[in-house]
This record gives C-alpha cells, structure tokens and sequence, in this order.
C-alpha cells in the first residue's frame, strides 16, 4: 500500500512539474515574442528580384533571429520614401544614390546605410526598329520618363555627351507605364527603365530594343539603389539599424548563393511575380549586388563623391561639399 501511495505521489510530482514546465515555457515563448522590435521598410516598387533577399531574411527566420518583426511594404507611392523615412514613419526604405543627395541638399536628413545595388540599372531604351541606337539619334524625339527628377539631370548628361542638351527631345512624363508607352509608341524612347527588367518584359512581348547605359554615356558609375535610415535613427537607436543591416546581408548572401531559389522563394510569397522575367532578370542583376570587396552593401566614398560633382555640374545641387555625409559603412562594416 505504501509502495503505491509513494508512486502516485511521484506521479503527482511529476505532472505538477511537467505543468509548471509548460507554463514556463509558454511564457517564456511569449516573452520572446513580445520582445520582437517592429520596424518597416518601405520599397522603391513592386516586389520584384532585386527586393528576393529581404523575403529571403524574412522567411528563413533571420530578422527574427536579430530580434525584429520586419514589415516589407509598397507604399502608396514611391516617389515619398525619403519622406516618411525622415518623418519617422517608416524606419528603413529602398531609394536612388541621386534622390538622396538631392533630398539632403533640401534638409531632408536621411543616409544610405548600404548599397543594394552597386552600378546604375537606369537607361534609355529604345524599338530596334526605330533606328535609334546612340544617344545622338534621340534629336526631336520623344522621350518618356517616371517623373523622377533625377532622370531629367541623367538624360540631359547623356545628351550632353553626345552634344544634345534636354531641350533638344520632349520630355514626356508616363509615370511607371514605360515600357507600354514606348511599345505603343507613345514615346520614341524612355529613361528610368531597367536594363535588368523592362528590357526583358519587352523582349518577352516580341521587341527588340536597344539599349544606352548610364555608365557608357557620359554618367558616372553610381549605386542605383540604396537602404537608407534617418539620422535621427541612426543617432538614437544605432542598435535597430545594426541588426537591420545583419539580417539584411543574410538574407542576400543566400539570394547571391542561388539567385533563382531566391526568386522562387519570392514567387511563393508574392504569387504574381512573374518568373519569365525575374529569372533571366536576377541571373543579370546578381553580379551586381557583389562588391569588388566583397562585403554586400559596402560603399566607396569617391563615388559619392564623383557623384555629386557630376550632379553639381549637371545643376541638379548646389554644392557636392556633403557627399560624404550622405552614406555610412559603419553598419556594414559591424555586421556578424
């Protein structure tokens, strides 16, 4: 009688410890969670391969493990990223090396904190069969654009490089309707298009197109795309950003590792992705995101620099004197 009464008090025991073991990790689960920082990021456009990596660091669990809930967004418009970063409505967002120069210029305090792509997408395209091939064919004609200020200082290099000037063509602002506009031919030619993307989206359609990179026409070498933060973040809660950074540059070592599992991920989560185009397009666009250094996200103080003389000749700044206030490597450089 005594051996059973003794069992069953073990019984109990353990039961009751089992409970309270369950309790405990229930609440440490919560804990974990409830200790998740939200922050945002706000892209430059639709999910496409250039945005698989930050899916990837989502998916796989990587912002998580740095201890932040990221929520990756389309904003209503693009256009206003800057904004709402320096505002502190959103804490991280996707812009252009151009756009951020101007923005500062105009008190707008944000920073790259990395590169995501580390030479210039942007080019003027044009029908193969319009005949228009070098910049000098684009006399007279007409030449859509997105309405982002800086393709007007881009275009009108690109034509000064060849002794054209901006009021040589017709600028015609279609919005994001590129490539449309130029297949029904609306436009002659169109800048702010992607040579990784649009081109592709074209080609796909049945045209040819030919194609004028930025860097080939008189443009300096610039990063196209960057993440940038607000100063006040980076000042008040370094922190945040560092870990941002980390599980950033996990997510596109793998998507660099395999770019196209990267996109398949992204076209699991994001169903419209349309892989006809983004995995020819990523197989183009991956080199891109290395590094001569080989640090993703790294940048180079003398193509700020470059840079913003280029934009200050092309009467786009002022002055270029803050270029290297505009960018840090501080996070990249920190980053495990």
């Amino acid at each position: 009688m005594l051996l059973k009464f003794s069992r069953l008090v073990v019984a109990i025991m353990l039961l009751c410890g089992l409970s309270i073991l369950g309790i405990a990790c229930s609440q440490s689960n919560d804990a974990a969670d409830a200790e998740l920082i939200p922050v945002s990021i706000a892209l430059d456009w639709f999910p496409w391969a250039n945005h698989s990596g930050l899916y990837v660091s989502k998916e796989r669990g990587y912002f998580e493990e740095e201890g932040l809930d990221v929520n990756i967004y389309v904003p209503g418009d693009p256009s206003t990223v800057l904004q709402t970063v320096a505002a502190g409505k959103d804490d991280f967002g996707i812009s252009y090396q151009p756009e951020v120069l101007i923005a500062r210029e105009q008190d707008i305090p944000v920073v790259s904190i990395m590169a995501m792509v580390q030479h210039p997408l942007n080019s003027v395209m044009a029908l193969e069969e319009s005949g228009i091939v070098t910049p000098k064919d684009l006399k007279g004609k007409k030449v859509g654009s997105p309405g982002v200020p800086s393709d007007d200082a881009l275009i009108d290099s690109v034509l000064r490089n060849e002794g054209l000037t901006i009021d040589d063509v017709e600028m015609v602002n279609v919005g994001y309707d590129l490539v449309a506009a130029l297949l029904a031919k609306r436009v002659d030619a169109i800048i702010g298009a992607y040579w990784v993307h649009e081109s592709i989206s074209a080609t796909n359609q049945g045209y040819e197109l030919n194609i004028m990179k930025m860097e080939e026409n008189g443009v300096p070498d610039y990063y196209e795309l960057v993440v940038v933060a607000s100063e006040s973040k980076i000042l008040e809660n370094p922190e945040v950003v560092q870990k941002f950074v980390n599980g950033v540059m996990k997510g596109y070592k793998d998507a660099m590792d395999d770019p196209l599992d990267a996109v398949a991920l992204l076209k699991e989560l994001k169903p419209e992705t349309d892989l006809e185009i983004e995995n020819p397009g990523v197989k183009l666009l991956a080199p891109l995101w290395s590094t001569e250094n080989g640090v993703f996200g790294w940048q180079e103080n003398d193509r700020w620099e470059e840079f913003a003389q280029w934009m200050v000749e092309a009467g786009r700044l002022s002055d270029s004197s803050g270029s290297s206030e505009a960018f840090t490597n501080k996070f990249v450089a920190d980053s495990k």
